[in-house]
């Protein structure tokens, strides 16, 4: 019985998952590579996450969630965050009319479908955590009245590893409300000739919406329905145990290293994006090569680290690597 389901579901999301195929095209017209950073962009869209990219100044991280807005008929904002802005100032303010004799509304650019936060840890905590009520909460309080912000609703926000004066890095407890957090390499030397070639040349190349936030809204719906076995559940949650109890998963040596691990909000974000990839594979169930791809974007900011490891420069990223080389793959 459950076989057919499978297959059938496997049909139904083929046919439902065709638009990533045009998504991925549109992408890949304006920007060279990176194409890690346009598959995490689509499955942050597709699971309702938001996602943190981190990578030095230049390496399209604003043009790429530009494009995907352009590419989806949808409102964008950009945000850049400075040491002088004001939660008003993402949120939105009351202002008084002389003319009605009254407050009104003003909506701030937190109301688009797609925000780009740009340089997110270059303003104070208080404009951090205007936008993190409206991520978590998707709704946002001005004065006495409560807005719901437009679906859907993603969040990118960057931040530039290399320059530490003047920054505000994010608290853990808020940087784990981005569901992935994906650092950005440079371009391969064949790619960055292309782009060279590409910018000489004039202008971009210009991109025309091929789905509808309705679209999009609809997608999320079938991406819900994507298979996850016992097995891979049990996967997921032995991943997420191993960064708390690294002992019990025969990794005493990272014991030291792990002041903290994943929190439940780091399972249930794999299992989201591990169904999101598969979806973007036009798959309709879980296998195990779906949660090792997505693991370390999960989990990478969701594993805090000691001075040891810090004095031993262990880094999360190696840490994720022997967590999923040691669990037990179903």
């Amino acid at each position: 019985m459950e076989n057919i389901d499978i297959r059938e579901l496997n049909v139904r999301i083929e046919q439902q998952s065709a638009f990533v195929t045009n998504l991925t095209t549109g992408m890949n017209q304006v920007i060279v590579g990176q194409k890690h950073l346009v598959e995490t962009l689509l499955i942050s869209l597709l699971s309702d996450g938001h996602i943190l990219l981190e990578g030095v100044p230049g390496l399209a991280k604003t043009l790429a969630i530009k494009t995907l807005s352009n590419l989806i008929e949808a409102d964008y904002s950009r945000i850049q965050f400075t040491p002088d802005l004001l939660p008003a100032d993402v949120v939105g303010t009351l202002i008084y009319s002389q003319k009605n004799d009254s407050f009104q509304v003003k909506k701030g650019p937190v109301f688009a479908n797609f925000v780009l936060a740009d340089e997110i840890n270059r303003a104070p905590a208080k404009v951090q955590s205007a936008l993190l009520e409206a991520m978590q909460e998707h709704e946002v309080t001005i004065g006495s009245e409560t807005f719901t912000l437009p679906q859907p609703f993603l969040v990118m926000a960057t931040q530039n590893p290399i320059e530490q004066e003047g920054t505000y890095p994010l608290p853990e407890a808020q940087v784990d409300r981005f569901m992935m957090k994906v650092v950005i390499g440079y371009p391969t030397l064949e790619e960055e000739k292309l782009i060279i070639r590409e910018n000489i040349a004039g202008s971009l190349p210009m991109v025309k919406p091929v789905a509808t936030s309705q679209e999009i809204i609809a997608a999320r719906q079938v991406v819900r329905q994507v298979y996850i076995d016992e097995k891979i559940e049990q996967y997921i949650a032995d991943i997420v145990f191993a960064t708390r109890y690294p002992e019990r998963y025969a990794l005493k040596e990272m014991k030291d290293y792990i002041s903290f691990g994943g929190s439940p909000r780091a399972s249930i974000n794999l299992a989201k994006a591990a169904r999101a990839f598969a979806f973007v594979k036009h798959r309709g169930y879980v296998v195990p090569e779906d949660v090792r791809a997505i693991a370390h974007d999960v989990l990478r900011h969701r594993i805090g680290l000691t001075y040891e490891a810090e004095a031993n420069n262990i880094t999360s990223e190696e840490i994720i690597s022997n967590i999923i080389n040691k669990v037990e793959v179903p």
